[in-house]
C-alpha cells in the first residue's frame, strides 16, 4: 500500500514539476515535491528518461481519448474542434505534450492539406523524428530513446487531431492554412503554469478564446 501510495504521489508530482518547470526539471525537484527521498523516485524510475515517458504517454493518451470524444459527440466540425482544445487547454495536458509530437512539420501542400507526420527510416541515436526536415528545437527536452509504444501513440493523437482539422476545414469553418501542428501548438501556448488557479484558469481560457478567433475561418 505504501509503495502503491508513493508511486501515485512520484507521479503528481512529476506532473507538476514538469509542467511548471519543463522536462528538464531535475528529478530532485520530483522528489521534494512528492515529498519522498530522491532514491525512491529511482527505485520506481531507473532514470530520468523512463519517468518522462510514463508522463508523456499517459498525457498523449488522455489528449486522444480528449479528441476521439470530441469527434465522436460533436455533429459540428467546428464545436468538436473548439471542445478539444478547451477540455485539453483546461486539463493542462499541453504543458506536458511530449516532444515527438510537437516535433511536426508546419508545411502544408499545394492542395492546403495538413501533411501527414512521418518517422525518419532511419533515426538518429535516441532521436524521433516525424518529418523529413529538421525539427523544431525544444529546449530543456532529454533525449529519450523513442519506443515503439511512444511512436504508436503520438500517431494516433495526430490520426484523430488531423480528423477534426480536416472535417472543420471541409465545412470552411477552419482556415486553410492551419495545420494539426498549428493546432497541438495552440494546446501548448494557451495552458500557461501561474502560480494562482484562478488567474491561470482565467489567462487559459481567455488566451484560447484569442487563438480560437485566429484559427477560425472568415468570409471574404
Amino acid at each position: 500500500m505504501d509503495a502503491q501510495r508513493n508511486l501515485e504521489h512520484v507521479l503528481r508530482a512529476a506532473r507538476e514539476v514538469f509542467g511548471e518547470l519543463g522536462y528538464g526539471a531535475p528529478m530532485e525537484d520530483v522528489a521534494r515535491r512528492a515529498r519522498v527521498g530522491v532514491g525512491t523516485v529511482y527505485r520506481r524510475f531507473p532514470s530520468k528518461d523512463v519517468l518522462v515517458r510514463r508522463i508523456a504517454e499517459e498525457e498523449t493518451s488522455r489528449l486522444t481519448d480528449q479528441a476521439r470524444a470530441a469527434l465522436g459527440q460533436e455533429d459540428e466540425p467546428w464545436s468538436a474542434l473548439s471542445r478539444f482544445l478547451r477540455t485539453s487547454v483546461a486539463s493542462g495536458a499541453g504543458r506536458l505534450l511530449p516532444p515527438q509530437v510537437l516535433r511536426v512539420s508546419v508545411e502544408e501542400d499545394r492542395a492546403g492539406q495538413a501533411r501527414v507526420p512521418q518517422q525518419r527510416t532511419q533515426p538518429g541515436p535516441a532521436e524521433l523524428r516525424l518529418v523529413p526536415e529538421e525539427p523544431v528545437a525544444v529546449a530543456s527536452v532529454p533525449t529519450a530513446a523513442v519506443t515503439a509504444e511512444d511512436d504508436a501513440g503520438a500517431s494516433a493523437l495526430l490520426e484523430v487531431v488531423g480528423q477534426l482539422v480536416e472535417r472543420a476545414r471541409a465545412a470552411g469553418e477552419l482556415r486553410a492554412d492551419v495545420s494539426v501542428s498549428d493546432v497541438l501548438l495552440v494546446i501548448a501556448t494557451a495552458a500557461p503554469s501561474l502560480p494562482d488557479a484562478a488567474q491561470q484558469a482565467a489567462a487559459s481560457a481567455r488566451l484560447l478564446d484569442i487563438l480560437l478567433e485566429g484559427l477560425r475561418s472568415r468570409p471574404a
